[in-house]
């Protein structure tokens, strides 16, 4: 049934976001959205990821859990409409352009470098992340998608994993209440970790081999793992780097095997926007490139440093504008559950890493 003056219902379909768009490719397309909208948005996250710096410089606060902290305290800011164009687009393209920017700091000598023995005791403690984050999210009664996110960050790199981790799980199978919360623990346990992991190797009398092996294999973020391996000594720190970048190299290979592990155990309907994400997304490709080409030519060192910088800036503003996009409400409502995951693969990681600096290396 027709309403006067309006076409058939039949004429509109729902694109990637769920907005009602003219399928009828005779009608009057609509008028570009001006670049304007993005601003507010921007704007905001932008001065809150400041503020984050900020407090990171100045109390010693890690900056992604300050940024967290601060997007979930402006989280009112998101229940303005003219705020939601920017900070969907600081979330999905600062992550996206963050993470392959931190193709400037992998090489694959780095990783023939650490030798067979490192190497195969690394993929032992990331497989013991994923296989305790899965079993702690059946034991809770959560889904394998949100055992698969905290497992998988946590054996990796962190925010950056989880995000990427985010864009081929996606929406439909984990809620961004449930996303932002494992961001704020994987936060949390990372910032304990580099405090407390250092002075455990030299109760432990670990060497600077073993004291670099367990930090770099068992702490999240990038840059916490190799300054904790410098807090014990410079030849644990240069350990701690190479086996910390291994991991951060290994991320595309795990966002693939993600994506086709997720769609086989927790399939989507086939019209979803999740069921069409590809196998391998178009940023980790470009990670992919751009560890080839830092491995096949010798860049400046200044290059890697400053895109280092943009790409821990372009992450902090991922993370802040999607906390500001989360609802507190939400996060209260999930519970003691949501949190056991990430805290049982911490716990396998560091157990794991533990033995095996002991024993192997």
């Amino acid at each position: 049934m027709k309403r006067a003056g309006r076409p058939d219902f039949d004429a509109y379909a729902g694109d990637l976001f769920g907005e009602m768009v003219l399928a009828d490719a005779s009608a009057t397309p609509a008028p570009p959205k001006p670049w304007s909208r993005f601003v507010p948005g921007l704007a905001i996250c932008a001065i809150a990821s400041v503020a984050a710096a900020w407090f990171a410089q100045n109390y010693g606060v890690p900056i992604i859990l300050a940024g967290l902290l601060l997007g979930l305290a402006l989280n009112f800011a998101s229940g303005d409409p003219r705020t939601h164009d920017g900070l969907d687009f600081a979330s999905r393209h600062g992550l996206r352009v963050g993470i392959v920017l931190l193709g400037f700091q992998v090489t694959a000598m780095q990783v023939v470098a650490m030798g067979i023995i490192p190497f195969a005791g690394l993929a032992l403690v990331m497989g013991a992340s994923l296989l305790a984050a899965l079993a702690a999210a059946r034991a809770t009664g959560q889904s394998a998608a949100v055992g698969l996110l905290a497992g998988g960050a946590t054996a990796i790199c962190g925010a950056s994993a989880a995000l990427a981790l985010y864009g081929v799980i996606g929406r439909e199978r984990i809620e961004q209440a449930q996303f932002t919360l494992t961001l704020v623990i994987l936060a949390a346990a990372s910032a304990i970790a580099l405090t407390t992991y250092p002075a455990l190797t030299q109760m432990l009398g670990f060497t600077d081999a073993q004291a670099g092996f367990l930090v770099g294999a068992s702490i999240h973020d990038v840059a916490q793992a190799i300054g904790a391996g410098f807090a014990v000594s410079d030849a644990a720190g240069a350990q701690a780097t190479v086996v910390k970048l291994t991991r951060v190299a290994l991320l595309a290979p795990l966002v693939t095997l993600a994506a086709l592990w997720i769609a086989r155990v927790q399939p989507l309907a086939a019209g979803s926007s999740s069921a069409r994400v590809p196998l391998l997304p178009g940023f980790i490709l470009a990670f992919l490139a751009l560890v080839g080409v830092n491995s096949l030519i010798a860049l400046p060192p200044a290059l890697a440093g400053h895109a280092l910088t943009l790409s821990k800036t372009l992450l902090l503003l991922a993370v802040t504008a999607t906390a500001m996009r989360t609802r507190t409400d939400l996060l209260l409502e999930l519970g003691w559950r949501a949190v056991m995951p990430v805290l049982a693969a911490t716990i396998a990681s560091l157990g794991v890493a533990l033995a095996f600096a002991r024993w192997a290396i």
